[in-house]
């Protein structure tokens, strides 16, 4: 039995006597006129005197979020859409069994409604209801009236609750679709195509982070739910897709925080024939598209900051000058480019950081280029409120992007941090068989020493590469934080419909 139990057994027991009346008490579909929202916008503009002299009939359906009684008449609002339309029942206009189906209504019901507009004395646009027909009946109490779902879990784990009790929980969604829109128009634009790839896999690869690991019983095999489509959409870049995008679900067996949930929604697109700076341009005005388009301006709200998405704004610098730019005064003199260069000289610049801080752990066997994106995410990243693009990065860490021409220890690589946050990664594609191959042992070599998020090798996109791959640039884009951004939300899970929760405890 559900939570609520007398509640739950009451309201069936009204379901009993609803059908007793001649209703149908679950009917199949309902033939409205209008949505709730068409009627608002259509005739919130006329007077009374215009609703009376042009007598408007309706018929609109929705869930009731307010209902009173008085004698022998009664208002409720009946809500569709995320808004909301005031109705007026009268016995005397509704009839003996209508009038005795409004009295055995509760809020959360569905009810449909015919009749005509008219403004009340205090001026509302609301329907004089002539029919009532039942369709719905909500056998759980709605939360209390001024608090709504206010527990931050059970918004979470009712979803179905939250968004209709919470009118700007559904506007967070409906900015999310919106945002997924823009994206696709701005790349169908631009002659991207989009295409699907496979979301369980023979090999984890396209990122470096730890699978989920499942089984295919037919074909007896292991299989991964994918953390990247990066390495399919580069196989379409060899058979001649020269621009390819996918919104695709990802999912990493990692912890969860506000900025990480297990499954999360990627763009990812690869584009032929330009470089890491090329998609580095089509990347910052795909975002300063998408904001223009899910908000309507180019500033907005992060907690107590604001950010603003104008080109104008946006800042490039390396990942060295990241760390020179905002090295703490309290570690001394500022770093110069000669201390990234060696393993000693970057293992003394960790010791001078936490000399002033005490909080950045160092691993002697980790390779310098490692180190250096770990002193960066704690020398820098904290700063990164508006938008700056952070480029060339550690080959160490970037097994998939091609290295600089002039500085082999660095590859041709950047992210997008926007309110202290990574939302997008891009590079020069590694189109190189052998070099690529080098990379893949390397990771291999991390992998036996316990790094279990270290990439695997694939002899198959090895093989791809073989068959001759064009010049490329590809980018990865975080929409869940994206979308946190232009709604200001605090948690990826308020920007997730169902995020991933523990079991619900005590259920029937």
């Amino acid at each position: 039995m559900p939570l609520d139990e007398n509640i739950y057994k009451l309201r069936l027991d009204k379901l009993k006597q609803i059908e007793a009346l001649g209703q149908r008490v679950y009917p199949t579909k309902y033939e409205f006129t209008s949505t709730i929202p068409q009627v608002l916008a259509e005739h919130s503009p006329k007077n009374a005197e215009q609703l009376e002299t042009s007598r408007v009939n309706v018929r609109v359906a929705g869930r009731i979020m307010a209902i009173r009684l008085m004698g022998k008449a009664g208002f409720a609002h009946l809500q569709q859409d995320g808004e909301r339309l005031q109705i007026y029942v009268k016995k005397d206009a509704v009839g003996e069994k209508g009038f005795e189906l409004y009295k055995l209504l509760d809020l959360g019901d569905h009810i449909g409604v015919s009749g005509y507009l008219f403004r009340t004395r205090t001026g509302e646009l609301t329907v004089h209801v002539e029919e009532i027909t039942f369709l719905s009946k909500d056998l759980l109490p709605l939360p209390e009236k001024w608090h709504g779902l206010t527990d931050v879990e059970l918004r979470y784990r009712q979803r179905y609750v939250d968004l209709f009790m919470n009118p700007e929980v559904r506007e967070v969604f409906l900015k999310r679709a919106r945002l997924v829109q823009s994206i696709r128009n701005f790349l169908d634009a631009r002659g991207f195509v989009e295409v699907e790839t496979p979301m369980m896999q023979p090999i984890a690869g396209g990122a470096v982070a730890k699978p989920f690991v499942t089984h295919h019983n037919t074909l007896d095999i292991d299989l991964y739910l994918r953390i990247a489509p990066e390495l399919y959409l580069k196989r379409l870049t060899v058979g001649g897709f020269d621009r390819v995008y996918e919104i695709n679900r990802n999912f990493r067996n990692e912890g969860i925080s506000t900025r990480h949930n297990p499954e999360f929604t990627m763009l990812e697109f690869y584009q032929a024939y330009t470089d890491y700076r090329g998609v580095m341009d089509l990347t910052q005005a795909l975002i300063i598209q998408a904001a223009q388009d899910v908000t309507g301006g180019s500033k907005t709200k992060c907690g107590e900051q604001e950010i603003d998405w104008s080109e104008s704004n946006w800042r490039r610098m390396t990942m060295r000058e990241a760390i020179i730019e905002y090295w703490p005064e309290r570690a001394g003199a500022k770093p110069q480019l000669s201390d990234f260069a060696s393993h000693d000289s970057v293992k003394a610049l960790v010791a001078r950081f936490n000399s002033a801080h005490s909080h950045m752990a160092y691993d002697p066997n980790e390779s310098p280029g490692k180190t250096i994106a770990s002193l960066f995410e704690a020398v820098a990243e904290e700063h990164l409120t508006q938008p700056t693009i952070i480029y060339e990065f550690p080959t160490a860490i970037s097994p998939l992007s091609k290295q600089k021409a002039d500085e082999p220890d660095w590859t041709e690589r950047w992210e997008i941090y926007i309110g202290q946050m990574e939302i997008s990664n891009g590079f020069s594609e590694l189109n190189d068989p052998e070099d690529q191959r080098r990379r893949f042992e390397g990771q291999r070599k991390q992998r036996e020493r316990g790094d279990e998020e270290a990439h695997q090798m694939d002899e198959d996109y090895i093989r791809a590469l073989s068959y001759g791959m064009p010049p490329a640039g590809g980018v990865g884009v975080g929409i869940d934080r994206l979308t946190m951004l232009l709604t200001n939300s605090q948690s990826i899970r308020d920007v997730i419909l169902f995020p991933l929760l523990r079991p619900e405890r005590n259920l029937p």
